[in-house]
């Protein structure tokens, strides 16, 4: 079915039926389960400038918004174009996070951020031009394998309970969300069977929404110990974690 921006060309279509709700969103749960990584991402940026944290943490939020961003345009057009608004991001997203996790024990301090941003370039080109998929989906896989080291390596080094809650949240989350996209992805012909959609990739938005917010605010945390800042978490509304520096930084 063609909805209001025409037919379909982008090379992943989710479980949810095309155009079933609205002509201006071809995926409508999907286009707006993007809505609470942005709002998340924005109350991580306000937290992160008004606590005074290096400006690497607000561009990891300042990610977070675009790639919600690119994830409704593609999900509510369904074209190929929209697509790589979507994908080419979330390579850009997982660089930055491997600055944020090395770059302190780095020595030579210009070269990696250098690095990072030309083969992120190269990135963006080369999936323009040759439309990657499968091997899209494997880069993404091995760039997430590479900072998993480094984050375990900042949790065992995390004695305090708080900071260490946070980092079971954040692999709860992501975990969660990536067997909700794998079923949603892999189980198509059996969830459209059933009397409801489940809507396992709009899900996937949502939680990985908040897993990013919850991996930024424990890296934040580290980042802020590391600095000896003395920082506490504290909470919005008793839910939302942030952090607190709670004496002035001397350094």
């Amino acid at each position: 079915m063609a909805g209001y921006w025409g037919p379909v060309t982008a090379s992943v279509d989710c479980c949810e039926r095309n155009y079933e709700i609205s002509q201006y969103a071809g995926e409508f749960f999907n286009t707006i389960s993007n809505v609470p990584m942005i709002l998340l991402a924005l109350i991580g940026l306000c937290s992160t400038i008004g606590q005074g944290f290096e400006k690497r943490f607000s561009v990891l939020h300042l990610s977070s918004i675009v790639i919600g961003i690119g994830s409704i345009l593609f999900h509510a057009t369904l074209k190929y174009r929209q697509q790589q608004s979507d994908e080419t991001p979330m390579v850009w997203l997982m660089l930055l996070y491997i600055y944020v996790l090395y770059s302190p024990d780095w020595h030579y301090r210009s070269t990696m951020p250098t690095f990072l941003v030309m083969y992120g370039t190269a990135y963006a080109i080369c999936h323009a031009l040759f439309h990657f998929g499968l091997v899209y989906q494997l880069h993404f896989i091995f760039l997430c394998l590479l900072c998993l080291p480094r984050m375990y390596k900042y949790y065992i080094y995390t004695t305090e309970v708080p900071a260490r809650r946070l980092g079971h949240m954040y692999v709860i989350s992501i975990t969660s969300g990536g067997i909700l996209w794998l079923v949603d992805r892999n189980l198509c012909s059996r969830i459209s069977s059933l009397p409801l959609n489940p809507q396992g990739h709009a899900w996937w938005h949502v939680l990985l929404g908040f897993s990013t917010y919850f991996g930024n605010t424990f890296l934040q945390f580290c980042r802020a110990q590391q600095l000896g800042w003395n920082p506490e978490l504290r909470y919005v509304g008793g839910l939302l974690p942030y952090v607190k520096i709670v004496k002035s930084k001397t350094h």
